[in-house]
């Protein structure tokens, strides 16, 4: 009686977190959202290395009146009351003001630094949220939990999850897709399957040649090609049979079937040779520097992939092993990787507008953490993940809006402070997915994005 009762508790769970049984064969067959959807798709830019909020998108006068002067007594204690007391680790006790200028942009009157002059002229699409708080001041684990929900690997990434929720719409491509040169600090657990089927792990594309290694076949074999996949699938459908339930089987024999129909399609999305000048020019692919074009290919790509129909592409800034980590020189840093992603960043939001692409595409700004107001090394910052900034535009974001602040130094979130799950509801809510509905069983338990039921909400004030 209590098998019985599991089974059927089990299979009621599966229906309500599944929305219905899925084909292993087909696993990125589209299906309906839960809630009334927002955004279709998502680009997810993630800057690597933890960009600092007091030095682009957060501005504290305060901070530049106390250049040079200790941290006040009265936010070092509040500080060091919560759970983020290391922060004050490894820096001194010296306030370092923003190097930057800044001025007020849009009907919004944001201010932005000018390190991003571009991005400034589209403030009234973006909503910021500067009461980011991650339960990590280390790179990998920080970047763990913002793109799987736990700062402990082998959990399922956002666009796994995503996919798994949503299907795609496209045949043809890839439901998830990655856009990198080097990827994010931790590898390939920030954005794998995890637990999930192995189906929902993403592909990653190139911005430049051909956009998948070895998807063509050598001339002398083309002819024979579907006959021989054709063979192949009977074979592996006979090895199924036997081993029911072996999701990497079913992975492979629905990656080969997706190889052959990306045949066309892959090569056809990246021909961004066929866009016209004036959206190679709005990308940056005229760039002086080599790695703005670099990222402005990616960009367009990204725009290209949603919209035929690519659920999420996440796309990282990442041209080498350093990333936005300034522990010394902080300008040395900041210019050249706000100089390689401004005009891309800016462009993609423009085009996407000008296509009416922005209202069902949800493009997210954001880093694993951000910086300290306090001096680290030579004009350096370290790590600060006690708040921190992002930006979210497009799929049904409200506007020109800032939720939460920090502190008058920038240092910690004091004004409704944002976990991580909740910005992971926020998203899901906005493709139309209820966060506590979607989950997976692994070994008799609810493995969710926003981890255990009751523990999250999307963001008040973020979506219309």
């Amino acid at each position: 009686m209590a098998l019985g009762a599991l089974s059927t508790w089990e299979a009621q769970a599966a229906a309500k977190a599944l929305g219905g049984p899925r084909d292993p064969l087909n696993p990125f067959a589209a299906r309906p959202p839960v809630l009334k959807p927002r955004a279709k798709s998502v680009i997810f830019l993630f800057m690597v290395g933890g960009p600092s909020q007091i030095d682009t998108f957060d501005y504290k006068p305060e901070l530049q009146r106390l250049d040079g002067k200790p941290v006040p007594e009265s936010i070092r204690k509040a500080v060091e009351a919560t759970r983020f007391a290391n922060v004050f680790h490894g820096c001194k006790d010296e306030l370092m003001a923003s190097p930057f200028g800044w001025s007020r942009h849009g009907q919004s009157g944001m201010c932005v630094s000018d390190l991003m002059p571009q991005i400034a002229r589209s403030v009234d699409d973006l909503c910021f949220i500067h009461s980011m708080q991650a339960d990590s001041n280390n790179h990998a684990p920080a970047s763990y939990q913002l793109h799987t929900g736990d700062i402990r690997p082998g959990k399922a990434s956002l666009g796994s999850w995503t996919t798994y929720g949503l299907g795609s719409v496209n045949r043809d491509l890839p439901g998830y897709v990655m856009l990198f040169d080097a990827g994010p600090l931790g590898g390939a657990a920030n954005y794998s399957n995890g637990y999930l089927p192995a189906a929902f792990q993403p592909t990653r594309l190139r911005d430049t040649g051909t956009p998948v290694l070895d998807l063509l076949p050598p001339n002398d074999l083309a002819a024979g090609q579907r006959e021989s996949l054709d063979f192949i699938r009977e074979m592996n459908l006979a090895h199924r049979e036997a081993r029911p339930g072996f999701t990497e089987l079913d992975a492979r024999i629905a990656s080969y079937e997706l190889a052959y129909r990306m045949q066309s399609s892959a090569l056809e999305v990246g021909r961004l040779d066929a866009e016209p000048a004036s959206a190679r020019s709005l990308y940056g692919l005229e760039h002086a520097d080599t790695r703005a074009r670099s990222f402005g290919r990616k960009c367009l790509l990204a725009r290209r992939l949603v919209e035929r129909g690519v659920r999420f592409v996440q796309l990282y800034d990442m041209p080498d092993k350093d990333g936005w980590d300034a522990h010394a020189g902080l300008r040395d840093n900041h210019v050249p990787r706000a100089r390689w992603t401004d005009t891309a960043v800016a462009g993609l939001l423009t085009d996407l507008r000008q296509r009416g692409l922005l209202d069902e595409t949800l493009v997210i700004w954001a880093s694993e953490f951000g910086r300290t107001p306090m001096m680290q090394g030579d004009r350096g910052r370290q790590h600060n993940a006690a708040g921190f900034t992002l930006w979210m535009a497009g799929g049904g974001v409200r506007p020109g809006q800032r939720i939460g602040a920090t502190d008058a130094l920038g240092l910690l979130a004091t004004e409704s402070p944002v976990q991580v799950k909740d910005l992971h509801a926020t998203i899901l809510a906005a493709l139309g997915l209820e966060h506590e509905s979607l989950f997976f069983n692994v070994s008799g338990r609810q493995e969710r994005l926003t981890g255990i039921a009751g523990g999250a909400r999307p963001i008040p004030g973020v979506l219309a």
